[in-house]
């Protein structure tokens, strides 16, 4: 067993899985199917989207069958595709129980994620939500929503209904005050009217990589002469800063009052920690990120290059505010503004999802009709 992943999970980072497919959940099947990542590399949760589950999905055959009988029986593609990622997850939740009891809750958790052509569209997002959430019926799933404008008041709706949410698609600090704020009023909203809260957990997913990718492509053109200096420090400082906000909401008496009253926080969570540019550290999205009370979802390349490789440095977020905050005012001194930059890239990453999902769609409706 990894040295480096274990002091990582002690330090308070749970790591997670970014990839979910039924070969995964066949014991024995695949040599690093996710009871053996349980049991050996210390992974305690899973996330999906749709882009992962285009690809598991057409690229195997073990869904053949169910596919065939769903049509059949009449479904369409979206009926279909729902039958099949919904009954993946609710078997992943399964394997996670043991983690999900044993950590009270707060790690043993799978996504999923309503449609991302409904990023836009609050009120299909909260009705999707709910759906998904009775569909899977399973108390460690997480119902993944886009942190947009639009996404807020359905992130807000759902806490205070009591369905567990994992809020993706954040890139910047400002978004994430919203995201982490929307989670509380949900939740005050749902104490106030004498609701349970202790049952309600959720992460914000915050993105990494992409931020370094759109704003090291503007360094590398910038005729600055301090724009090199800059090159792969975005990402990290951007992420640091929100956890600086973490942490004074976490120490906030507005929290207090919901802690006391048995809540469990919003977990920052460091999505796309896999490493775009060869020439980067492929562990640094982890390394350079651990910190209490956080999540660190990884593509499995990612966790294999931090069990083989990774030099644990202790808390490497705590202590780099200064300097974390001195990296996006020098980007800003430049005119590269992280908001700019976090609107550009959830707009990407709203198409990045959809594409996959149309070809999906696209693909059942072919094998439907053979």
């Amino acid at each position: 067993m990894s040295a480096t992943l274990k002091s990582v999970s002690e330090a308070g980072t749970s790591i997670w899985l970014d990839d979910l497919s039924r070969e995964r959940m066949i014991p024995n099947g695949k040599s690093r199917n996710l009871a053996t990542l349980i049991a050996e590399e210390y992974v305690v949760g899973v996330t999906t989207n749709p882009a992962i589950f285009s690809a598991s999905i057409s690229q195997s055959s073990l869904y053949s069958d169910d596919l065939k009988a769903l049509a059949a029986q009449g479904h369409n593609a979206e009926s279909i595709i729902t039958e099949l990622t919904t009954a993946d997850v609710a078997q992943a939740c399964d394997l996670f129980i043991p983690v999900y009891e044993r950590s009270a809750g707060v790690d043993g958790r799978v996504s999923i994620e309503v449609d991302p052509r409904l990023a836009r569209d609050t009120s299909t997002t909260v009705s999707q939500a709910r759906e998904l959430w009775a569909k899977v019926n399973r108390p460690n799933v997480l119902i993944k929503v886009p942190a947009t404008v639009e996404g807020l008041p359905a992130i807000r709706t759902l806490i205070a209904e009591g369905i567990s949410v994992n809020v993706t698609i954040i890139f910047s600090v400002e978004r994430y005050k919203a995201v982490l704020d929307a989670f509380i009023t949900g939740l005050e909203e749902r104490h106030n009217k004498g609701l349970p809260v202790s049952d309600i957990h959720s992460v914000a997913s915050f993105f990494v990589s992409r931020v370094d990718t759109e704003i090291d492509a503007r360094l590398k053109s910038h005729s600055d002469s301090n724009a090199p200096s800059l090159l792969g420090k975005a990402a990290i400082a951007n992420a640091r800063l929100a956890y600086q906000h973490f942490k004074e909401v976490l120490n906030s008496q507005r929290w207090k009052k919901l802690e006391s009253a048995g809540a469990a926080i919003q977990r920052p969570l460091w999505a796309s920690t896999g490493v775009k540019d060869p020439a980067y550290d492929p562990t640094q999205y982890v390394i350079d990120l651990v910190a209490p009370l956080t999540v660190n979802t990884m593509p499995e390349p990612t966790l294999i290059a931090v069990r083989d490789q990774g030099t644990y440095k202790g808390n490497t977020v705590v202590g780099h505010y200064e300097t974390s905050l001195r990296v996006i005012d020098q980007l800003a001194s430049i005119g590269i503004d992280i908001n700019e930059v976090a609107t550009k890239l959830e707009n990407e990453g709203i198409d990045k999802f959809i594409k996959p999902w149309l070809e999906l769609i696209a693909a059942i409706e072919v094998a439907s009709r053979q």
